[in-house]
């Protein structure tokens, strides 16, 4: 076997798994992906990682969908760009699928809270690591530490994402030229990202005409969504709200919640909830084409940016805007590890669940695959068994 052949099996052995057992959303994948390809598997440096965030929350789609195409690319090429998101989304897809056909066929949701319950505070256990790992490389110097308190700040205000990623990244750069003498140069450094970002926004303030449902349209709309959206799964929740039930009228609000929910408490990544309303709209050739339309342009602004990152590293101003979009990105990992504490721990159990997780991660460095595993089968004993009244006391 040559050695590419056995990075792109290694590629997709590592993502097919993850692809399984990464629940909680973006921040959490990334925290595993990190364990996995930094820590364990030592490809990549923290501080590539970091760019490679850094590039992802630049760029419109899935966040941990990106990074892990990013890294597919730096280890494999475009091949294995292809392969690690592909082995990323595919079990996300047969999972979100199955659900789907039960739902249509049965019309109702599978019992989740259970997994859900035991899995919350595992997942904030395993950001929570991940974000001081990578602390050090991020806030390395006094300034990117500053940077990074007020990103969380301007974060737990609720200043928009992309504002706090690129005015921190502004920042940095502008007093980079600014102690080399050369502010000017700011503004050629920022060409290359405002361009997109300004057609982005733009795109994604437009309406979506209204039109009969087809295939074709279906696997547009999902194209351009995939195109334009930054942000986190609410904000998915949003424009499909404001297109598919209020526009066009293809789906009912109880069943968008109930995609929206089959998204969030399925492994893999969030957009998959595209698969679950491709299917209920069209069955396995609507679930299909909305699948690749929402993902296909993940690989293609990956293929495009991804080779500039070394570039960007290598030119001191730019490389400041990256490092200031780098403490940013870990500031707002920081703000979702806030959000998410209030929705993972619900009673004292929940608390319990995570403090043992995040010993077991700090103390023996266990792999956070089986932490999740672990805190599946715990939620569902406990909720089937029940809790003792003194259990369930907890308020914030």
């Amino acid at each position: 076997m040559s050695r590419n052949s056995a990075r792109l099996t290694e590629l997709a052995n590592l993502f097919l798994k993850l692809g399984f057992t990464a629940f909680g959303g973006p921040a959490a994948h990334i925290a595993m992906m990190e364990d996995e390809v930094v820590r364990r598997r030592q490809w990549i440096s923290r501080e590539e990682f970091l760019d490679l965030l850094g590039a992802t929350n630049l760029i419109p789609g899935p966040n941990s969908t990106e990074m892990a195409i990013h890294i597919g690319h730096r280890r494999a090429g475009r091949a294995g760009l292809l392969v690690a998101g592909s082995c990323f989304i595919l079990p996300a897809t047969l999972i979100v699928g199955a659900i789907s056909w039960a739902y249509v066929r049965f019309g109702s949701l599978p019992q989740a809270e259970g997994i859900l319950y035991g899995v919350k505070p595992v997942v904030l256990a395993i950001v929570l690591q991940a974000i001081c790992r990578l602390a050090r490389p991020a806030l390395k110097t006094r300034v990117l530490l500053a940077m990074g308190l007020a990103a969380v700040v301007l974060g737990l205000l609720g200043v928009n994402e992309l504002i706090i990623l690129f005015g921190a990244g502004i920042v940095l750069a502008a007093h980079k030229m600014v102690f080399s003498k050369g502010a000017a140069g700011v503004a050629g450094i920022m060409s290359g990202f405002l361009p997109g970002f300004s057609a982005a926004t733009a795109t994604a303030g437009a309406a979506a005409a209204a039109t009969p449902f087809g295939l074709l349209p279906m696997f547009l709309y999902f194209a351009k969504i995939g195109s334009v959206l930054f942000g986190s799964g609410y904000v998915l929740l949003a424009f499909l709200r404001a297109d598919l039930v209020d526009r066009l009228h293809w789906l009912t609000e109880e069943q968008l919640l109930d995609a929206v929910a089959i998204g969030q408490v399925t492994p893999g990544p969030v957009f998959t909830t595209a698969t679950f309303i491709g299917y209920v709209l069209s069955g396995i050739p609507g679930a299909a084409l909305a699948t690749v339309g929402i993902f296909l342009p993940a690989f293609f602004f990956v293929a495009i940016s991804g080779p500039l990152v070394p570039r960007l590293r290598r030119s001191p101003a730019a490389g400041a805007f990256l490092d200031g979009v780098n403490a940013a990105s870990l500031a707002l990992m920081a703000v979702v590890t806030v959000q998410l504490a209030h929705a993972a721990f619900v009673d004292y159990a929940t608390l319990a669940i995570g403090v043992a997780a995040a010993v077991l991660l700090i103390r023996y460095n266990l792999n956070s695959t089986w932490l999740v595993l672990g805190g599946t089968i715990m939620g569902i004993l406990i909720r089937t068994a029940g809790l003792p009244s003194w259990l369930r006391m907890f308020n914030w």
